[in-house]
């Protein structure tokens, strides 16, 4: 072992944790898991800020001869690094009383510190090999928490997922394998700017454009890209809400960190730009924006609905990675943070009022604002960040991918693209903002009740505001972030 051995604390920390959750005898029932889990996490987060920084590094072994287990922390890993725990740390807050009727707390409270562990060390990978273990590892443990209610949904769910994402990680690793061909570093440590030995490269570029082509393919399976989209709709609504919140927000984020560590940090961005991998990729892209926006608003059920929103968004960020501009990448890199914020918002919102009303679909919310007032003003506010209604967070992010792809001049993308995008934006107006507009007027058709104030516990109400406080802030004072995102950048192109 070499280097900061303190770097292993954030990732083994809620790990061990998780295990040694079935053999603490004074934590038993659901109140103390949860409070166990707030506490976990909250070390985790804290023990990032003094133990990972960028620049640390550690080799922690060697599997074979130069391929080693190693980690190092970089600015892009540190930003998903600290996006993750934050909102794992109030996933873990609201589960305390969401979980209040569930059962098999304690397996779900393991597996929800076991997984955050498994994409810390995703998040804090230096190289292709460890990226590729906790990635596996990271979809083992997630697993659990679709499977968690045990019906028949929730088993054809967990098996698709399942399905789905070894399928993309197996083409993932096909393409490690191969560029673990073209490279003097066998680990394949994580460069700006890229590995590959240029020298071998000569002669084999069709091989190694349709490799990387097929780990696109592979890592966006987990970021909802098309053609391998169909396990998020199907394992979304299945899971507890504060579960399904982090797939939404936070996991689908592991395709898009994986993919950014192929193109800007694996094969370089001049390998593949004005190639026929970054065309299909942008249009593969666009598709999936367009598919997921349409299939969201003709969906009945709340949570799908929101299954499909977050196919369409989260191929935005695919989209401005795609282009392999400055510009764009600023836009991809920020609606990162400002996606997981609406879309946690989102989920959650709907998880509350699962747990109030027992309400699952769209026409059955009518006149629900009078009943749940801060619970649908969280709704309007997580609305209005993902459409990209200004002074909210995700205008900025769209406003820069729009420029990007201006910027980018690419034989008719330059206007399609910024075209969906506004496409996208005004279905996704019009599959979120009715459902805000009939909970609070619900006109003759609304009948909830006597409307009687009935909302959920404050710690169920906590997250959302904090979300919503955040959408916004980011959209009035984004410069301290896009400074950060400026570093980031610079060093790839």
């Amino acid at each position: 072992m070499k280097g900061d051995i303190t770097l292993l604390i954030p990732i083994l920390l809620p790990m061990i944790a998780g295990g040694l959750l079935y053999v603490i005898p004074w934590v038993r029932g659901r109140k103390k898991e949860s409070i166990y889990a707030f506490f976990v996490v909250l070390v985790t987060l804290v023990s990032s800020f003094f133990f990972a920084h960028s620049g640390h590094q550690l080799v922690m072994f060697e599997i074979i001869d130069g391929v080693n287990i190693y980690f190092k922390i970089d600015k892009l890993g540190r930003m998903f690094l600290l996006l993750t725990e934050f909102m794992w740390l109030l996933s873990a807050n609201y589960s305390e009383v969401y979980l209040k009727h569930e059962e098999h707390t304690r397996r779900y409270t393991m597996f929800f510190l076991v997984s955050l562990g498994a994409i810390l060390g995703v998040c804090c990978a230096g190289n292709m090999i460890t990226m590729y273990l906790f990635y596996e590892w990271m979809t083992l443990s997630l697993v659990a928490l679709v499977l968690h209610t045990q019906t028949a949904d929730a088993i054809g769910a967990g098996l698709k997922f399942l399905f789905y994402s070894v399928a993309g990680a197996f083409m993932g690793f096909s393409g490690i394998a191969v560029l673990a061909q073209f490279t003097n570093d066998t680990s394949m440590d994580f460069k700006a700017g890229g590995f590959l030995d240029m020298e071998l490269v000569k002669g084999h570029e069709t091989l190694l454009l349709t490799m990387v082509f097929i780990m696109i393919l592979g890592f966006g399976c987990k970021a909802g890209m098309f053609p391998l989209h169909a396990w998020l709709p199907t394992a979304h609504p299945v899971a507890p809400a504060p579960a399904s919140a982090l797939f939404s927000g936070n996991v689908t984020k592991m395709g898009v960190l994986a993919i950014c560590r192929v193109i800007f940090y694996g094969v370089g961005v001049d390998f593949i730009k004005g190639t026929w991998v970054q065309e299909v990729w942008i249009v593969l892209s666009l598709i999936t924006i367009i598919m997921g926006s349409m299939l969201a608003y003709k969906e009945p059920v709340l949570k799908k609905r929101l299954a499909y929103s977050t196919v369409s968004q989260v191929s935005y960020i695919l989209f401005g990675l795609a282009l392999l501009n400055p510009i764009a990448m600023m836009g991809a890199l920020m609606h990162v943070v400002f996606h997981s914020i609406a879309k946690n918002t989102l989920f959650l919102t709907a998880g509350s009022i699962i747990y109030r009303t027992g309400k699952h679909r769209v026409e059955e919310l009518v006149g629900i604002g009078k009943r749940m007032p801060v619970t649908m003003w969280g709704f309007v506010m997580g609305s209005l960040i993902l459409i990209g209604v200004p002074p909210a967070s995700a205008f900025l992010s769209k406003w820069y991918l729009a420029q990007g792809a201006m910027e980018s001049q690419i034989r008719g993308i330059w206007w399609i693209g910024p075209a969906l995008l506004l496409v996208s934006a005004i279905l996704t107006a019009g599959y979120l903002l009715p459902i805000a507009m009939k909970a609070f007027f619900p006109g003759e058709r609304g009948n909830y009740g006597t409307y009687t104030k009935k909302d959920v516990a404050i710690a169920m109400k906590e997250p959302v505001v904090i979300y919503a406080v955040l959408g916004v802030l980011f959209g009035l004072y984004p410069k301290p972030f896009m400074d950060l995102l400026t570093v980031i950048i610079q060093e790839v192109f």
